[in-house]
């Protein structure tokens, strides 16, 4: 089970988030493209699979929040949580931890935006694990 929330927050980061990221991106909402592949410190790895790395940890935490509900409250809850939890965290504590202003001083574009992507990627994580658990 561990296993297959670590794969399905890992995938979904890459399509779901990823995804929106790039629609956004195309309607020139977003200045950098997504799928990054800047290496980053310290093993320097390609900076969109760090990101997914995440996104399969958090995968875990959310999947653990919404196993127990059913119907259209799990799909509710993985969205909103996968919407508020890792954006809480990351303009929080990740980006005053990496020299960036806490809560992105307050900027609503970068709010909204970390809503949306992590909400899509939310989204991504129980859709993956309801296809697995199909199977």
């Amino acid at each position: 089970m561990y296993l297959r929330a670590f794969i399905a927050g890992f995938i979904s980061t890459l399509v779901f988030h990823q995804g929106l990221y790039w629609l956004l991106y195309q309607t020139g909402s977003l200045p950098q493209p997504p799928w990054n592949m800047s290496p980053v410190p310290p093993f320097g790895v390609p900076s969109v699979l760090s990101l997914a790395f995440w996104g399969g940890v958090w995968g875990i935490a959310l999947w653990l929040m919404v196993r127990r509900f059913f119907g259209a409250r799990q799909w509710l809850m993985a969205v909103g949580l996968g919407a508020l939890l890792p954006s809480l965290v990351a303009l929080a504590i990740v980006f005053p931890l990496k020299g960036g202003a806490f809560m992105a001083g307050w900027d609503p574009r970068i709010l909204v935006g970390a809503l949306l992507l992590n909400g899509a990627w939310g989204l991504g994580v129980i859709v993956l694990m309801r296809l697995m658990r199909s199977r």
